[in-house]
């Protein structure tokens, strides 16, 4: 006896498998299938909608729905474009901070500063490879100036409380020379973005709001 396609996949950005799998875990989704592309493709994201229709061709005709676990990322619009195509739907907003901090939340943390860079607990862990190697200052750190000159803190969204990844989003502050705050977020506003995509999410047990 063979077993059946899940009805529903989600392509995600590898940034956000961890989360993306916690939940399907507590939620017991067994009916969604996680099939992810390289976090890396955030500092290139003009390809990011070619990437995106490259999973959706080879998923045509094989699941129910397709949802894309990527916000517009920097695609100005034209991720969108490759979804249409296909019928599929991606998560709300701009960026993946967004997600896991609540757009009200969001909204009020840039109003009250403007220059601030965020991390969240996958960015924290990945630091030296996706921003120090990723921006070059690894080889010229003459270039900090350049990239971080106009921020003035770091807010690291804490998707999981643990001190250890406090503490290393505290020395990524520290290596840009910014002030450092950290923000309790838990998981609760990434689930309700999924289930806002129709990924169809009940409330995790343990999962904070």
């Amino acid at each position: 006896m063979t077993s059946r396609t899940p009805k529903l996949l989600l392509i995600a950005c590898g940034a956000l498998a961890g989360e993306i799998a916690a939940l399907r875990r507590l939620g017991g989704w067994e009916h969604v299938e996680l099939d992810c592309l390289p976090a890396k493709l955030h500092a290139t994201p003009e390809a990011i909608p070619e990437a995106v229709r490259a999973k959706l061709e080879s998923a045509r005709d094989r699941y129910d729905r397709v949802c894309v676990a990527y916000t517009d990322c920097g695609t100005v619009g034209r991720l969108d474009e490759v979804l249409a195509e296909y019928g599929a739907v991606r998560l709300p907003g701009a960026h993946c901070y967004e997600l896991f901090a609540g757009a009200e939340r969001f909204a009020a943390l840039h109003e009250a500063e403007p220059g601030t860079f965020y991390l969240t607990d996958f960015l924290a862990r990945h630091f030296d490879r996706l921003v120090i190697q990723g921006l070059s200052l690894d080889r010229y750190p003459e270039l900090l100036p350049h990239y971080f000159g106009n921020y003035r803190r770091v807010v690291h969204l804490a998707q999981r409380d643990s001190p250890a990844l406090r503490a290393r989003a505290r020395e990524c502050a520290r290596r840009l020379g910014l002030a450092f705050e950290s923000r309790p977020v838990g998981l609760g506003p990434f689930e309700r973005a999924l289930a806002a995509a129709g990924v169809g999410c009940r409330r995790a047990e343990g999962t904070p709001a």
